[in-house]
């Protein structure tokens, strides 16, 4: 059925500047236009922020209900459900939440995710694989990952890669410090993130393929990134919200939910990350979203597995790298959205004539408290649990459809 064109007037656009928005079929059809199409719908968007929708990059569960909360309209899947590594469960995938969310998968760079052979990788793009990720872990083997960048570029498509040296984080639970001592957890070094980011910028700098670090966390990786980008090599990155946001510190009283991989570092290097973030070190804030129930959260620190249910909280932490001066609105949005589309090669990301009309109205005042027990993602396993927390999305679109 089509759609009434729909004018959205009086909103607030990421620069600050006030502005009306036309969608018609779907798409973007013009900032502030001379008319209106007869028949049009018409919003006041009684001056909130108008922004693309969130497009979350490397997301491990479709959650349609969290990611709504949270105004992601698109969400890159990672390939370790599964895995996807073959054309059949890659196209699945791709239908899994049409058509009020878009997940695009993330095509499993070796069978298996065992990091020997290479996967259908050719097959998987045409079922609608939009990169390829070497999912929860790397590639151990140099001359494997080094086909995978070759046969990737060759596509077209971006490498994802997790970045840890295995033969140090091994049985770790925990980043190297005092709190690890402390607590008697087994710990790894950080620099087990820059040694497996030097090996892949080797093999980049090679091939000249592209790739993509899913997470950085570390000041001495970060280094690393910064000192590939001035060579030109075509290397991007990451984070999450929490590695911004929490130090190790927050595993003090073996809290399960602030268990993630990678592990939380020391406040050294959560600053530099805020430094990546706001020189343009950082291309991506992406939630990481990974729900956990009981029976993977409620054990032993040492045993429980990784993971936090991140959508609902992304959006509103990045308000806050906003209030706090890391960042401008135009920036954040380039983290969530336009950064994220032009990786996967997607028409969304920015507020553009012609593009998919996937939008989202933010009201950056709005305060609210994360509860863990009422998420609306199927598991609450947020280290964010009962903070306070200010803005969120207050309606969604979808190719011009209203969602909420």
């Amino acid at each position: 059925m089509e759609l009434n064109p729909l004018l959205i007037r009086n909103a607030r656009l990421l620069g600050g500047e006030s502005a009306s928005l036309l969608v018609a079929h779907g798409r973007i059809a013009a900032l502030n236009p001379a008319e209106t199409p007869e028949g049009c719908e018409t919003l006041d968007a009684k001056g909130q922020w108008l922004a693309p929708g969130i497009i979350d990059l490397g997301v491990f569960a479709t959650d349609k209900p969290a990611f709504h909360f949270g105004g992601i309209t698109c969400a890159a899947l990672m390939p370790d459900s599964g895995p996807l590594d073959n054309m059949g469960l890659v196209e699945r995938a791709a239908k899994g939440g049409k058509p009020d969310l878009w997940v695009h998968p993330l095509a499993a760079a070796t069978k298996g995710l065992e990091g020997r052979e290479l996967a259908e990788i050719g097959l998987m793009k045409q079922a609608g694989a939009r990169a390829v990720a070497t999912g929860r872990a790397r590639i151990a083997d140099s001359g494997v990952m080094r086909r995978v960048l070759s046969y990737a570029a060759s596509l077209g498509l971006t490498v994802i890669a997790h970045a840890e040296d295995e033969g140090l984080t091994h049985g770790a639970v925990a980043t190297d410090g005092e709190m690890a001592t402390r607590l008697g957890l087994a710990s790894a070094p950080p620099i087990a993130e820059a040694m497996a980011i030097a090996r892949d910028l080797c093999l980049v700098e090679e091939t000249g393929a592209p790739i993509h670090f899913r997470q950085v966390t570390t000041a001495r990786a970060l280094d690393l990134v910064r000192e590939a980008k001035a060579k030109g090599l075509p290397v991007t990155c990451g984070i999450t919200p929490a590695h911004l946001f929490l130090s190790d510190t927050a595993i003090g009283d073996f809290r399960t939910f602030a268990r993630l991989s990678p592990p939380l570092r020391s406040e050294d290097d959560r600053h530099a990350c805020l430094s990546g973030v706001a020189d343009g070190t950082i291309d991506v804030l992406a939630s990481g979203h990974d729900p956990r129930g009981p029976e993977d959260k409620r054990l032993p620190f040492a045993e429980a597995q990784p993971g936090m249910a991140g959508a609902e909280t992304l959006l509103a932490m990045g308000l806050q790298l906003v209030r706090d001066g890391h960042v401008t609105p135009a920036r954040l949005f380039d983290l969530l959205a336009a950064n994220p589309a032009k990786l996967l090669g997607l028409e969304a990301g920015r507020l553009e004539a012609g593009l998919e009309a996937d939008l989202i109205l933010v009201d950056e005042g709005t305060p609210w408290q994360v509860d863990a027990k009422k998420m609306a993602a199927w598991a609450g396993n947020t280290p964010f649990d009962g903070m306070p927390m200010q803005g969120r999305a207050t309606a969604m679109w979808k190719g011009g459809q209203r969602i909420r």
